[in-house]
Formats: C-alpha cells, sequence, structure tokens
C-alpha cells in the first residue's frame, strides 16, 4: 500500500514507518519536526516537511491507500497550563486532515490514540467499555479526535481504526525515544544510567501496590508497530474501531528502576518524593478486543528485553544506522 505517515519524525511515528518499509510499503513522511528529527525519518520514506493542517491536502491529493496519524502534542503538563495549543494543535489540525482525506477518497485511517481518554480508571485491567473521562486537556484532545473520526466514519464510509497505546518503551534499532521534554519513566531512568541525569524521583511509595510504587503496562514500541499494520488490514470500511494496546500485565516504579539497576550495570540512585496528584495508582489494559478482532498479542513484553533495546539505542547514539 502507499501510505502516508503523519508525525513519522517521531518515536513512534518512525518505528512504525521503518516497519511499515520493511514489510514492503510504500511510505510518505509529513512532518513539521517540531518535536521530532529528520534524522528518524527512514532514509526509503519520502519526506515532506510541513505543517499537518495545511500541508495535508496537497500531499493526499497524490493518491494513498490510507493515513497513519501520529502527529499531535502530547505533554500533560504543558496541555493544561496551554490548552489552547492542544484544541488547535491536535483537533483543528487532525479536523483538516479529516477533511483533506474526505476530499481525495483516502479509504483508511489509523489515529494514534491514547489511554489519557479513560482518565481515573473505574477497573484495572481497563477494557474499550470502560467510561471515558480524561483528567486534562491533552486526553481531551484525543477524545475529540476519536469523536471526529467516528462520524466521518459513519457519513462517509471512511474505514477507521484508533488505538489507545499505554505506555510505550523500547527501540526498534536506530530507531528510538528522544524528546527535548522528556517526561517517561524508562528514558529518565536511563538517563542517571547515562550520567546525565543525578537520580531518578520516585512519586510517591505508600500506594496501594505490591511495593507501594505506581503500577504501569508496559508495551514495547515494535509490538505497538505490529498493531498498526494489522489495524490497517482489518479497517471496514464505514466503521470505527477502538483498541487498546497493552501487555495486560503492570510493572511498578521499583521494577522499572531494578530491571533498569540490571540491564545497565548501574546503582541508579532513587529518591522518595510525595505523590503527584492525578496520578492512578495502577494503570493496565485489557487487550482483549485487539487479540479477538486484529489477531495481535505482544511477544516482546520481557521487562528487561524492553528496557534493553531502549538501553542500546541510547548507547548508540541517533539517526541511522
Amino acid at each position: 500500500m502507499r501510505l502516508l505517515v503523519t508525525g513519522g519524525a517521531g518515536y513512534v511515528g518512525s518505528v512504525c514507518a521503518a516497519h511499515l518499509v520493511e514489510t514492503g510499503h510504500e511510505v510518505v513522511v509529513l512532518d513539521d519536526l517540531s518535536t521530532g528529527h529528520r534524522d528518524a525519518v527512514p532514509p526509503d520514506c519520502k519526506f515532506v516537511e510541513g505543517e499537518l493542517g495545511e500541508a495535508a491536502g496537497d500531499v493526499l491529493a497524490e493518491g494513498f491507500d490510507g493515513v497513519l496519524h501520529f502527529a499531535a502534542r502530547s505533554l500533560v503538563g504543558e496541555s493544561v497550563e496551554r490548552p489552547e495549543l492542544y484544541w488547535n494543535g491536535n483537533v483543528v489540525a487532525s479536523f483538516r486532515l479529516l477533511e483533506a482525506i474526505r476530499a481525495h477518497g483516502t479509504p483508511r485511517l489509523v489515529f494514534s490514540s491514547t489511554a489519557a481518554t479513560y482518565g481515573e480508571p473505574e477497573q484495572v485491567p481497563i477494557p474499550e467499555s470502560a467510561p471515558v473521562r480524561p483528567t486534562n486537556p491533552y486526553g481531551a484532545s484525543k477524545l475529540a479526535i476519536d469523536h471526529m473520526i467516528s462520524s466521518y466514519a459513519a457519513a462517509h464510509g471512511l474505514a477507521a481504526t484508533s488505538l489507545r497505546y499505554f505506555n510505550v518503551a523500547g527501540a526498534h534499532g536506530a530507531y528510538g525515544e528522544r524528546h527535548a521534554v522528556e517526561t517517561h519513566l524508562i528514558p529518565l531512568v536511563l538517563q542517571v544510567a547515562a550520567g546525565t541525569r543525578e537520580s531518578i524521583s520516585v512519586y510517591g511509595d505508600d500506594w496501594p501496590t505490591p511495593d507501594g510504587t505506581c503500577v504501569r503496562d508496559y508495551i514495547h514500541v515494535d509490538d505497538l508497530a505490529d498493531a498498526h499494520r494489522l489495524a490497517l488490514t482489518h479497517a471496514t470500511a464505514g466503521r470505527h474501531d477502538v483498541y487498546n494496546l497493552g501487555s495486560g500485565h503492570g510493572f511498578s516504579v521499583r521494577e522499572v528502576i531494578e530491571a533498569c539497576r540490571a540491564v545497565t550495570g548501574h546503582p541508579i540512585p532513587a529518591v522518595t518524593a510525595p505523590r503527584r496528584a492525578g496520578d492512578p495508582a495502577v494503570l493496565v489494559a485489557s487487550s482483549a478486543r485487539a487479540a479477538e478482532h486484529l489477531g495481535w498479542t505482544p511477544s516482546r513484553t520481557d521487562l528487561h528485553r524492553i528496557v534493553g533495546d531502549a538501553w542500546t539505542f541510547a548507547q548508540g547514539g541517533h539517526g541511522r544506522p
């Protein structure tokens, strides 16, 4: 298939673009490089630098079999402080993308959604039927896009899928995680091992969990890419399907730190800090629907494997091999 990957210079987008190329697809990457990196775009992809809402129409006019939409702002704290960036950069830009998809008859869309649409969970593991009550503008912006996609599928016959990620980690060879503002636990812990950070903060050690620290569901970015390829082939015209992507098993903050210590051989000092407001004790996905309908089950669930791939990427430099 000929596919457009928006945000393909970012972490998940670049890994998915690499997977698509490796499996024989023709890929065009559209990215404004506001947070992505030009050298993260796989060399066999055509690259178009441009703002999503402005450039999508011109690009899609060339004819595509599908769009994988990753381009978004994704910092929860920033979304609280500057919500206008998220309503414009996520919602308005995605509306313009949907209009371009409709105008040019692009038949398929796979959207990068998030577990943040659920907010505080009422049950764990979290199924897709759980109430969606996002607690910040980032999650709300993603949920708004999901609603837009549903309406376009119903009205215009779009074959659409939203994939709600939990905690993505790991790397795919030369394609991995590097953010100007890092907020994810595993890369932050590895920064301590690399000597660029003195210690890692553990926000609360009295949570109602086995070791007192928060538990999260980590999914290898390669497993995530597999799900996107399956979603492309299983999408049905006139339908918008939503799937959670996670391992169904959580690891605590202490378990992640211990895994990083084991992989890196570094002591990694940890400092207990007060709980952060709004942090759920446990976030774990139910991915039963993805298993049933997409035939997807994650195969790279070992925490040491996930950390090891991220550490190899962090040590080996960035960009192409």
